[in-house]
Protein backbone atom coordinates (compact mmCIF):
# COMPACT_ATOMS: atom_id res chain seq x y z
CA UNK A 1 0.00 0.00 0.00
CA UNK A 2 1.46 3.37 -0.93
CA UNK A 3 -0.79 5.61 1.46
CA UNK A 4 -1.77 4.47 5.04
CA UNK A 5 -3.98 7.10 5.49
CA UNK A 6 -5.34 5.91 8.77
CA UNK A 7 -2.80 7.82 12.17
CA UNK A 8 -4.33 5.12 14.92
CA UNK A 9 -7.32 2.95 15.39
CA UNK A 10 -9.26 3.92 18.49
CA UNK A 11 -11.78 1.82 19.34
CA UNK A 12 -12.76 -1.66 18.06
CA UNK A 13 -15.55 -4.06 18.19
CA UNK A 14 -15.31 -7.20 16.75
CA UNK A 15 -18.25 -7.95 13.83
CA UNK A 16 -19.55 -4.34 15.00
CA UNK A 17 -17.21 -1.00 14.68
CA UNK A 18 -14.02 0.86 14.74
CA UNK A 19 -13.08 3.97 14.47
CA UNK A 20 -10.26 5.52 13.77
CA UNK A 21 -8.27 9.16 13.21
CA UNK A 22 -6.33 10.98 10.35
CA UNK A 23 -4.65 14.10 10.83
CA UNK A 24 -4.14 16.11 7.87
CA UNK A 25 -0.94 17.93 7.68
CA UNK A 26 1.13 20.30 5.43
CA UNK A 27 3.21 17.61 4.90
CA UNK A 28 1.23 14.92 3.29
CA UNK A 29 2.61 15.15 -0.13
CA UNK A 30 -0.97 15.19 -2.27
CA UNK A 31 -1.80 18.59 -0.67
CA UNK A 32 0.99 20.79 -2.46
CA UNK A 33 -0.66 19.70 -5.72
CA UNK A 34 -4.49 19.81 -4.81
CA UNK A 35 -4.53 22.33 -4.63
CA UNK A 36 -1.25 24.86 -4.22
CA UNK A 37 -3.04 27.74 -2.77
CA UNK A 38 -6.10 26.05 -1.33
CA UNK A 39 -4.65 22.64 0.33
CA UNK A 40 -7.53 20.19 0.82
CA UNK A 41 -7.31 16.15 1.43
CA UNK A 42 -8.66 14.50 -1.88
CA UNK A 43 -12.08 13.04 -1.87
CA UNK A 44 -10.31 9.55 -2.89
CA UNK A 45 -7.93 9.50 0.05
CA UNK A 46 -10.98 10.39 2.31
CA UNK A 47 -12.45 6.91 0.60
CA UNK A 48 -9.21 5.45 0.93
CA UNK A 49 -9.12 6.04 4.33
CA UNK A 50 -12.56 5.01 5.47
CA UNK A 51 -11.72 1.73 3.07
CA UNK A 52 -8.28 1.20 5.07
CA UNK A 53 -10.37 1.43 8.52
CA UNK A 54 -13.55 -0.96 7.12
CA UNK A 55 -11.22 -3.21 5.44
CA UNK A 56 -9.24 -3.48 8.96
CA UNK A 57 -13.14 -4.00 10.51
CA UNK A 58 -13.74 -6.68 8.29
CA UNK A 59 -10.37 -8.41 8.09
CA UNK A 60 -10.39 -8.99 12.15
CA UNK A 61 -14.41 -9.48 12.72
CA UNK A 62 -14.18 -12.78 9.96
CA UNK A 63 -11.27 -13.83 11.27
CA UNK A 64 -11.38 -16.58 13.73
CA UNK A 65 -9.76 -20.13 15.12
CA UNK A 66 -12.48 -22.00 12.18
CA UNK A 67 -10.49 -20.30 9.45
CA UNK A 68 -7.31 -21.52 9.62
CA UNK A 69 -6.85 -19.33 6.02
CA UNK A 70 -6.15 -15.38 6.46
CA UNK A 71 -8.41 -14.10 4.11
CA UNK A 72 -7.83 -10.06 3.35
CA UNK A 73 -10.73 -7.76 2.70
CA UNK A 74 -10.65 -6.40 -0.81
CA UNK A 75 -13.04 -3.30 -1.57
CA UNK A 76 -15.48 -3.97 -4.15
CA UNK A 77 -18.00 -1.33 -4.38
CA UNK A 78 -18.47 1.91 -3.23
CA UNK A 79 -22.38 3.29 -3.04
CA UNK A 80 -23.70 6.58 -1.95
CA UNK A 81 -20.60 8.69 -1.40
CA UNK A 82 -21.03 12.07 0.15
CA UNK A 83 -18.71 14.96 0.46
CA UNK A 84 -20.06 17.29 2.81
CA UNK A 85 -16.70 19.96 2.69
CA UNK A 86 -13.05 19.30 2.40
CA UNK A 87 -10.63 18.17 4.85
CA UNK A 88 -7.69 20.96 5.40
CA UNK A 89 -4.15 21.11 7.32
CA UNK A 90 -4.84 20.86 10.82
CA UNK A 91 -7.74 19.00 10.35
CA UNK A 92 -8.34 16.04 12.42
CA UNK A 93 -10.84 13.69 10.78
CA UNK A 94 -12.35 10.58 13.10
CA UNK A 95 -14.08 7.71 10.81
CA UNK A 96 -15.82 5.38 12.04
CA UNK A 97 -16.90 1.84 10.02
CA UNK A 98 -19.70 -0.11 11.52
CA UNK A 99 -20.59 -3.63 10.30
CA UNK A 100 -23.82 -3.29 8.68
CA UNK A 101 -24.41 -6.78 7.03
CA UNK A 102 -22.44 -9.75 5.95
CA UNK A 103 -21.94 -13.20 4.35
CA UNK A 104 -19.17 -15.87 4.66
CA UNK A 105 -17.15 -14.07 1.93
CA UNK A 106 -18.29 -10.60 1.65
CA UNK A 107 -19.81 -7.28 4.31
CA UNK A 108 -21.39 -4.01 4.04
CA UNK A 109 -19.75 -1.34 5.69
CA UNK A 110 -21.13 2.23 6.57
CA UNK A 111 -18.31 4.60 7.29
CA UNK A 112 -18.31 8.04 8.25
CA UNK A 113 -15.55 10.88 8.51
CA UNK A 114 -16.58 14.10 11.31
CA UNK A 115 -13.85 16.93 11.55
CA UNK A 116 -14.99 18.98 14.88
CA UNK A 117 -18.64 16.97 15.30
CA UNK A 118 -19.17 18.03 11.58
CA UNK A 119 -19.88 15.49 9.04
CA UNK A 120 -17.39 15.52 6.59
CA UNK A 121 -18.27 12.89 4.29
CA UNK A 122 -20.30 9.05 4.33
CA UNK A 123 -19.79 6.14 2.00
CA UNK A 124 -21.48 2.73 2.17
CA UNK A 125 -18.13 0.16 1.00
CA UNK A 126 -18.87 -3.45 0.27
CA UNK A 127 -15.85 -5.85 0.55
CA UNK A 128 -15.03 -9.56 -0.40
CA UNK A 129 -12.53 -11.53 1.60
CA UNK A 130 -10.17 -13.61 -0.19
CA UNK A 131 -7.39 -15.46 0.30
CA UNK A 132 -3.80 -13.95 -0.28
CA UNK A 133 -1.07 -16.09 -1.04
CA UNK A 134 1.55 -13.87 -0.48
CA UNK A 135 3.42 -13.65 3.21
CA UNK A 136 4.40 -10.17 2.23
CA UNK A 137 1.12 -8.69 2.11
CA UNK A 138 -0.04 -10.80 5.27
CA UNK A 139 3.31 -9.17 6.88
CA UNK A 140 2.63 -5.94 5.71
CA UNK A 141 -1.31 -6.12 7.50
CA UNK A 142 0.18 -7.52 10.49
CA UNK A 143 2.93 -4.54 10.88
CA UNK A 144 0.79 -1.25 10.36
CA UNK A 145 -2.37 -3.15 12.67
CA UNK A 146 0.05 -3.49 15.17
CA UNK A 147 0.39 0.10 14.85
CA UNK A 148 -2.68 1.62 14.24
CA UNK A 149 -3.95 -0.49 17.39
CA UNK A 150 -0.89 -0.14 20.05
CA UNK A 151 -2.93 1.45 22.47
CA UNK A 152 -6.24 -0.41 22.03
CA UNK A 153 -6.90 -2.13 25.23
CA UNK A 154 -7.00 -5.26 25.30
CA UNK A 155 -5.24 -5.15 22.16
CA UNK A 156 -7.12 -7.25 18.78
CA UNK A 157 -6.30 -10.88 17.61
CA UNK A 158 -4.11 -9.47 14.39
CA UNK A 159 -3.99 -12.60 11.54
Amino acid sequence: MRYFLLDRITAFEQGKRACAVKCVTLTDDVLHDHFPDHPILPGALLIESMSQLGGFLVELSFHTEAHNTVRRAILAQIKDAKFHRGCEPGDRIELEAVLESQLDDAARVSATAMVDGERVARAELTFILREVDSERVHAQRRDIYRLWTKDLKPPPRIP
